[in-house]
């Protein structure tokens, strides 16, 4: 093959590479109520109560103990954390993906992945 189509296909490879490996870019304008809302959590008693109930879910409390916590500990602990750490915890529970799922992100990745092999293999 010629080394200029092999030159071309590895700037291909490589370009796809960099053009996956940064995630999106997002802008959007913030009004001063949820800019207010993201400093201070608006209901603390509620991100307790979401956090707490997270912390009774069956696979949670058996993850719990293989870890040798006690559900009645971990809920003590909680009840321990300022209003702000709970308000990050209870942003944070939302966003978590279910074991052994993917993302868009992930799936886009293996695409374009295997999308390049094929073309390496084709090339070369």
């Amino acid at each position: 093959m010629n080394q200029g189509m092999r030159v071309i296909a590895y700037l291909v490879a490589s370009v796809f590479g960099v053009a996956v490996s940064g995630g999106p870019a997002r802008a959007e304008l913030v009004g001063t109520d949820q800019a207010a809302a993201s400093v201070e959590p608006a209901a603390p008693n509620a991100d307790r109560e979401k956090v707490r109930a997270f912390l009774e879910r069956p696979e949670v409390v058996e993850k719990l103990k293989a870890m040798g916590v006690s559900a009645d500990d971990a809920k003590v602990r909680v009840g321990a954390l300022s209003d702000a750490e709970v308000h990050a915890m209870a942003g944070n529970l939302d966003s978590f993906a279910a074991g052994g799922r993917l993302t868009d992100n992930d799936l886009l990745l293996i695409i374009v992945v295997v999308l390049a092999v094929v073309l390496l293999i084709i090339v070369l």
